[in-house]
């Protein structure tokens, strides 16, 4: 028996002449506030006031429906524009992991932690130095 294997399993299926679904509820949802804010506003204002938040609804609606920049949908793009300003720019390569763009960061430097663990170096070399002396006068005892 032959069976037709899909070839591009990636596209979302078109519902609606060219829309897919994503775009329809997108488009239905900033279309209906668009309508709702004209209805709210167009009773009490002029024409020219209560179009300009319609208009700028609609084409953020238009924008996050349609546009697909770097072949990613608006949302995803966004947050990854956001992430890129957030995080660090340098990644790490971490060996045995499975996420190859995960991110480590390094805090910078603090002037006051050096200091502490600067002081904390010469303690623990001060103690040595008494454990050294300590042990090399029980040496010399037990002689």
């Amino acid at each position: 028996m032959q069976f037709k294997v899909p070839q591009d399993v990636q596209r979302e299926d078109r519902i609606v002449g060219p829309l897919t679904l994503r775009q329809l509820i997108i488009c239905g949802i900033g279309f209906s506030i668009s309508y709702a804010i004209y209805t709210f506003l167009g009773r009490d204002y002029e024409l020219i006031t209560a179009l300009i938040p319609v208009i700028i609804i609609g084409l953020i609606t238009v924008v996050f429906a349609f546009i697909r920049p770097l072949d990613l949908v608006f949302e995803r793009y966004i947050l990854f524009l956001i992430e890129s300003m957030v995080l660090p720019p340098k990644r790490y390569w971490l060996k045995g992991t499975a996420d190859p763009s995960r991110y480590s960061y390094t805090p910078p430097a603090n002037p006051q932690k050096k200091i502490i663990r600067e002081n904390l170096e010469k303690d623990t070399l001060k103690k040595k130095q008494s454990l050294n002396e300590l042990s090399k006068i029980l040496d010399q005892k037990s002689k």
